[in-house]
C-alpha cells in the first residue's frame, strides 16, 4: 500500500453499531488516523459517496435489489474488502426475516405517499462478491479491529481463533452453560470474542460465525443429551447462523 492508505467504511441492512465499535476507539483511533487518510465514514463524517480506496470495511447485509448493485461498485473501487461484523460476515440477525412468508420482504412506509418497498432474503456479502477478509461479531471486538486493521496495513493475511468459544470460556474461568442446564451455541461457535456473553452471564448466540471445523454431529449429541428441544435448538440455531446452509 501507498505511504498514507486510504480507507472508507460503508453499510447496509444493519445498526451501524460496528462503525460505533470503531469509533469507541477514542486515543487509538487518533493513532490510526495518522497512518491512512479516511475517505468515507458515515457514521463521524459528512458524505458517503463510494471512493477509490485501499482498505473497504463494509457493514450490514444484503437484502435490497439494489444493494448489489452498490457493493459491486464498492468492490471494484477497494483494493481490499472487508466484512465488518456479523451482519456483513454470515448474514447476521436480518436472516431471521428468510424463515418468514413471502410478503414479509415487504416493508410498508406510511405517508401521505405511503408505498411498498421490495426486500428480499438477507445475505452476507461473500454471496454477492469476493470478501478478503473478515471482522466478525455483534458487535465487533474493536481491539480485534484495530489488529486485523494493522495486519492488513502491513500486507499480512489477518488472523481469526479457528477454535470455539468454549476455549475463551476455559480461559476466563466460566461454568459451562450445559452444566448450568442451558442452551449455548459456543461449543460451535468462532472464539476471539474472549466469551463475552458467557462472562456476564448469558450464553452464546453465535453471532461470530460457525468456528472453521465446527463438530455439528458432537453437537446435535450435546443438545439432545442435555434434553433441549430440536425447535429451541433450531429457533437458537438461526439467531444469527441462519444463512449457513448447515443445521442443528
Amino acid at each position: 500500500m501507498g505511504a498514507k492508505p486510504r480507507i472508507a467504511f460503508y453499510d447496509f441492512a444493519g445498526c451501524e453499531g460496528d462503525q460505533l465499535q470503531v469509533a469507541n476507539l477514542e486515543e487509538r483511533l487518533l493513532e490510526l488516523l495518522s497512518h491512512v487518510e479516511v475517505v468515507s465514514f458515515r457514521e463521524v463524517m459528512t458524505g458517503g459517496d463510494i471512493e477509490p480506496c485501499d482498505v473497504a470495511f463494509v457493514e450490514g447485509s444484503v437484502t435490497r435489489p439494489e444493494d448489489t448493485e452498490r457493493l459491486r461498485r464498492i468492490r471494484v473501487n477497494s483494493a481490499y474488502l472487508v466484512a465488518l461484523g456479523a451482519c456483513a460476515a454470515i448474514g447476521g440477525v436480518n436472516c431471521l426475516k428468510n424463515f418468514m412468508e413471502e410478503d414479509v420482504y415487504r416493508e410498508r412506509v406510511y405517508g401521505s405517499q405511503g408505498r411498498w418497498f421490495a426486500t428480499g432474503p438477507a445475505r452476507p456479502l461473500r454471496s454477492v462478491v469476493a470478501v478478503d477478509a473478515e471482522i466478525p461479531g455483534c458487535p465487533i471486538d474493536k481491539n480485534e479491529f484495530a489488529r486485523v486493521t494493522k495486519e492488513l496495513l502491513l500486507g499480512r493475511t489477518p488472523w481469526l481463533p479457528d477454535y470455539p468459544v468454549c476455549v475463551d470460556c476455559k480461559a476466563a474461568g466460566n461454568v459451562c452453560r450445559f452444566d448450568l442446564g442451558r442452551m449455548c451455541l459456543g461449543i460451535i461457535t468462532r472464539a476471539g470474542c474472549g466469551a463475552a456473553c458467557v462472562t456476564e452471564g448469558a450464553h452464546c448466540w453465535g453471532c461470530r460465525g460457525m468456528a472453521p471445523k465446527a463438530n455439528l454431529d458432537a453437537a446435535r449429541q450435546i443438545m439432545d443429551r442435555a434434553g433441549f428441544s430440536r425447535r429451541a435448538v433450531q429457533d437458537l440455531f438461526r439467531f444469527y447462523l441462519g444463512d449457513t446452509s448447515a443445521a442443528l
